[in-house]
Formats: structure tokens, C-alpha cells, sequence
């Protein structure tokens, strides 16, 4: 019998070593605990979010046109998305093209949101500290992104999901602890305690970027043990590595069967926002707190989730056409319920704006996040090998800088209209404009092809680029 219990506990032990060598699927490595802090971080950095649009509006005073243009402006840095590639595989830092630069970013962002907590006092200083802040992450994540990218090579497609799981997992906990408290300490504690604990956050990055196992860069040169596809920065440098990855950029993107879709990302993210002047109107009009927004924030967070759930099990065998045509049509019908709550109409049904503003953020939420999928799912079926991970950041780039200019348009608006602070009177026709012009894009999906071509199209464009690499050679 003591025998028996002896190899009951012997297996017992074993078992659970296992489960403990193991997250989520995922082979538990050093090189794993970085990448999931990362993601964390980057998720729970959105504590400052609620901090940052109070700042502008209250501590700085400016208009809700004024707020949009500056926040456009900070936005830049996840614009230019490849660049940060090519730099930190081209130019190691101090040796390393992956720990080195975790740790630059973690400072950086650490003495920005520091900045904002003790020292600045105006709009200007304001953006640059927030552009700096952004860069950061912007600049981080397409590091870890690579370690992910190269982890994930000549695994299994199980394996591969584990690991975006993860990644995603990580991120969205950050999110969601974040939401949680924001209203909160913003309430209780003001913007300057909010930018002061942020500071801290990123330097998580750069403690975990001693766990990333990886090899001098100098060691790699000479041992020859370097991936084909790493650049040699002894020969060629930086700028002319750049180079040569940017003209095959080029070349794989003006083919049309890659260029006409990614012109309807565009196209389809480009479109006017309200979101800057909505805030202003349920702050100083409806009287919302950084309290409740925070909670908000936290319901959203969680909708982002079922989101990502609901098109996982429901709809990623939808063709993208058609996913396109049906959420940009129910996202402007249920977007303009907002005039309900502009006019205060739900007031009339019996419904408290707090109560409404919550169930109206959680649909739409739910619905962004549905509709933005399939431009995650497009963006990486127009990626030919040999330019994945670069092209995919690309078209990111390409999606962000039409929501910037989306915002831009949407500032525009608001000043045309002569939405402020404090007069609302048109904001309802603000509102139907923005959404209304959501339909706009619907015409070009023919640019789109068919599902049945996509992966024709994208084999063409492999081909194009063969092509041109074997001429240049001879």
C-alpha cells in the first residue's frame, strides 16, 4: 500500500512539473515571460488613457477640435511601424537587436509619462511627451513582435495559436486591470498621480529584457549561424539593409493584386470620427466622471473579448466581402443611436444617460471589435513569403495612418460645425455626418477579391517578386 502511495505522489509530482513547464500550450522559457510582460505592459499602459483626455481638457483647456489634431499628431509613431524593423535588425545595440532596445523603450517611457507627471505645463510639452511615450510602445512591440515571429517559425499551427493566445491573453488582462482602476485613481487622486504610476509601468520592459535569450550580435556574424534572412550590419550597414528591404517592399506592393485591397483598408479606416467630441459632451454636458467612464472603459474592455470570441466561433468563415458590406451597415445603424442620447431622447423611454451610454459602448464595442477583424485576417492573407512580417507591419501602418486621418477629418468637422467645450448645438449633426460617412467605402469593395482568389492573387504577387529578384541578379 505504501508502495502504491509512493508512485501515486511520484505521478502526481510529475504531472504537475509538466503543467508548470507549459502556459496556455506554450513551452515555459525565459524568452516567453518577456514576451507575455511586454504584451502586459502594453495593455495596462491603457491606465492612463482616461488621465490623458482630462489633462487636455481640463488642466490644459482646449477644444475638442484642438484635443483631436494633437492626438492625431502623437499617434505618428505607429505610422512608420517597419522602420523600427529595420533598425533593430540592422543596427544592434550595444550588441543585442532585441534586449538593448527593450530596454531603451522602457526608459523612454518611463521619463515621458514622468515628464508629464512633475514638469509639463503646456500643450506643446504635452504632445511631446505623449509622442515619446507612444514611440515607445510603438518601437516594443514590433521588437517583441519579431521575437514572437521568430519563435513561431517551423512550428505547428496549434503551436503558433498558443502563442498568439497568449500574446493577445496578456495584453487584453493589462487592458482590463487598467480599466478597472483609471476612473478611479483619476477621481480620487487627479491626472498627475495617474501619469506618476504610469511611469513605472514601462520599465517592467526593461527588466525583462534580460530573460530574452539571445546571441550577440557580433557572435552571429562570425559564427555563421545567422538566419539567411538577418541582416548583416558589418557589409551592408543599416541605412543600405533598409534600402533593399524597402525597394522589395515596393515592389511586392505595387502589384495590384496587392495594392487595389490595401487601398480599401484605407479607404474603409479613413473615415471622419466623433469620438473627441462625444467625450467632451458626456463630461461637461452630461455630467459623466472620470469614476464612471472608468468603469466604461472596463466593460469595453471585456466587450473587446467577446468580440474576438464571437467572430472566432461564429464568423471567421464568412467571406470578408461580405463581412465588410453587413458590420459597416449595422455599425452606422447602431453608431447613430448616439443622437438618442445627444438629444436626450433616451430620457423620454425611461432610460438614465449613464445607463444607456454604458449599454450603447458595450454593442458598439462589441461590433468594432467583430468588424476589425477581418482587416487583421485580409492584411495577413495579402502577406507573400519572404516579406511576412514587414508587409503585415506595413498595412497596420497603412490602417493607423487612416485613422489618424480619420480623426483629422472628424476635427475638422467639429470646428466647422462649431462644436466646442461648451456648445453642443450642432454636435447631432456631427454625429449623423461621421456616421453616415462610414458608407462611403461600401462601392470600393469590389477591390476586394474574390475569397476563392485571394490566395491566386497573392501567389501572383510572390511570383511578381521572384521574377524581379532573379532578373536583378543576372
Amino acid at each position: 500500500m505504501s508502495s502504491l502511495g509512493s508512485e501515486i505522489r511520484r505521478w502526481s509530482a510529475l504531472v504537475k512539473t509538466k503543467a508548470s513547464q507549459h502556459i496556455l500550450g506554450v513551452e515555459f522559457s525565459p524568452d516567453i515571460v518577456a514576451i507575455t510582460m511586454v504584451y502586459f505592459v502594453q495593455g495596462i499602459l491603457g491606465l492612463s488613457r482616461l488621465a490623458v483626455s482630462f489633462f487636455l481638457k481640463d488642466d490644459l483647456h482646449l477644444d475638442p477640435a484642438e484635443t483631436a489634431i494633437l492626438s492625431g499628431f502623437s499617434a505618428f509613431p505607429w505610422l512608420v511601424k517597419p522602420l523600427y524593423g529595420f533598425i533593430s535588425d540592422g543596427l544592434p545595440l550595444f550588441g543585442y537587436r532585441r534586449r538593448s532596445y527593450l530596454v531603451l523603450c522602457g526608459l523612454l517611457g518611463a521619463v515621458s509619462w514622468g515628464s508629464l507627471s512633475a514638469l509639463v505645463t503646456d500643450k506643446y510639452g504635452a504632445v511631446a511627451m505623449i509622442f515619446l511615450s507612444s514611440l515607445s510602445v510603438a518601437f516594443s512591440d514590433v521588437v517583441v513582435d519579431s521575437m514572437v515571429v521568430e519563435r513561431a517559425r517551423g512550428e505547428s499551427q496549434d503551436t503558433s495559436g498558443s502563442l498568439q493566445s497568449l500574446c493577445w491573453g496578456s495584453s487584453a488582462a493589462g487592458g482590463i486591470i487598467s480599466a478597472y482602476f483609471s476612473g478611479y485613481f483619476v477621481q480620487t487622486y487627479g491626472v498627475r498621480f495617474v501619469f506618476g504610476v504610469t511611469s513605472l509601468l514601462p520599465l517592467i520592459t526593461s527588466a525583462v529584457a534580460g530573460l530574452v535569450q539571445e546571441e550577440p550580435a557580433w557572435n552571429i556574424q562570425t559564427s555563421g549561424t545567422a538566419d539567411d534572412l538577418r541582416v548583416d550590419f558589418r557589409s551592408d550597414g543599416v541605412f543600405q539593409s533598409a534600402k533593399k528591404q524597402s525597394l522589395r517592399l515596393w515592389r511586392t506592393v505595387r502589384e495590384p493584386t496587392i495594392f487595389l485591397p490595401t487601398l480599401f483598408i484605407f479607404l474603409w479606416q479613413a473615415t471622419p470620427s466623433s469620438d473627441t467630441a462625444m467625450f467632451y459632451f458626456t463630461t461637461n454636458k452630461l455630467g459623466f466622471g472620470p469614476e464612471f467612464l472608468g468603469r466604461v472603459r472596463l466593460i469595453t474592455a471585456m466587450a473587446s473579448l467577446a468580440g474576438v470570441g464571437v467572430y472566432n466561433s461564429l464568423l471567421k468563415h464568412v467571406p470578408l466581402r461580405r463581412m465588410f458590406f453587413w458590420t459597416t451597415l449595422l455599425g452606422v445603424g447602431l453608431g447613430c443611436t448616439q443622437l438618442m442620447l445627444v438629444n436626450g431622447w433616451n430620457r423620454s423611454l425611461g432610460i438614465s444617460d449613464e445607463w444607456f451610454s454604458m449599454g450603447d459602448s458595450l454593442v458598439l464595442t462589441v461590433l468594432g471589435q467583430v468588424s476589425f477583424m477581418p482587416v487583421l485576417v485580409l492584411a495577413a492573407k495579402l502577406c507573400p513569403p519572404g516579406v511576412e512580417a514587414t508587409l503585415f507591419a506595413t498595412l497596420m501602418s497603412i490602417s493607423n495612418g487612416a485613422g489618424v486621418l480619420g480623426g483629422l477629418m472628424g476635427a475638422g468637422l467639429t470646428q466647422l460645425l462649431g462644436v466646442s467645450s461648451h456648445n453642443f448645438d450642432n454636435l447631432a449633426v456631427l454625429v449623423l455626418v461621421t456616421n453616415l460617412s462610414s458608407l462611403l467605402p461600401l462601392p470600393f469593395l469590389g477591390l476586394l477579391p474574390p475569397e476563392s482568389q485571394l490566395q491566386d492573387a497573392v501567389d501572383r504577387a510572390e511570383k511578381a517578386l521572384n521574377d524581379m529578384e532573379e532578373a536583378k541578379r543576372e
